[in-house]
């Protein structure tokens, strides 16, 4: 049975303060949740706060984005080793605004992951295709190439620090939303492309998440298909009320 994951990814919003209110607001709606696994993702400046505001709480912290090299001169990269001493245990790897404006590739998802895995954080990695690929019948072939050259030379024991997060690119900041069949549909490729590369058992215990303008109205129709395991949520994830109500889909 896959533990469902709700997470956050806060893109760059908030300050420390705002943080701060955000976790005074949001921790009592959720303290009793125990259904899913909760993960929010602030910007690098507020990561201390972020992990002081939940010490105690269920909700971990991950970061955005992190280097694949443990030091070094790379101006404004961070790398695992540090992500970790500050409290995080999670990342997110190659989101699709990582990969068009700061031209990120499956090779740098590829080295990204692996220096995860080793440094300790768990890796939430980012696959989906544009309005342009899907319109034009190529989704399936693009997802399958971003798992098969940024996820498929990985052990099999990697896969269990790994969680996928489909995200339509289409689909992310838009208001528009991937049907719950589109996305399961999707969510099902993705699940037997790992098999191909691994195994069935493999396969089957990867957790999927579904990205792309989530909201409360919509997370629970999402959730019932079989092949969704959670969501990584963009900007309802802001809202204290509206992150909380996502997480208390069931």
């Amino acid at each position: 049975m896959r533990k469902p994951v709700i997470a956050g990814n806060w893109k760059m919003f908030k300050t420390r303060s705002e943080t701060s209110a955000f976790f005074d607001a949001l921790i009592p709606q959720i303290q009793d949740i125990e259904h899913c696994d909760i993960v929010v993702a602030p910007p690098y400046t507020a990561l201390t706060t972020a992990v002081e505001e939940t010490e105690g709480t269920r909700v971990a912290v991950g970061a955005q984005n992190v280097h694949w090299e443990e030091q070094g001169a790379f101006t404004g990269e961070v790398s695992v080793k540090m992500l970790v001493d500050v409290g995080c245990t999670y990342t997110i790897i190659g989101h699709s605004e990582r990969r068009q404006y700061f031209c990120e590739t499956d090779e740098t998802v590829e080295k990204k992951t692996r220096a995860a895995v080793a440094g300790g954080l768990k890796s939430i990695v980012c696959v989906g295709e544009t309005l342009s690929e899907r319109d034009s019948g190529q989704a399936l072939d693009v997802v399958r190439r971003q798992v098969r050259d940024g996820l498929g030379r990985l052990t099999p024991s990697d896969l269990s620090h790994i969680i996928v997060a489909y995200e339509p690119v289409w689909a992310i900041g838009t208001g528009r939303t991937a049907t719950p069949v589109i996305a399961a549909e999707m969510h099902a490729a993705i699940r037997k492309t790992f098999a191909e590369i691994y195994n069935e058992a493999a396969a089957d215990a990867l957790r999927i998440l579904y990205g792309g303008s989530v909201k409360p109205d919509n997370i629970a129709a999402l959730m019932k298909e079989e092949d969704i395991d959670g969501a990584l949520v963009g900007g309802a994830s802001l809202d204290p009320a509206a992150f909380a109500a996502i997480i208390k889909y069931p």
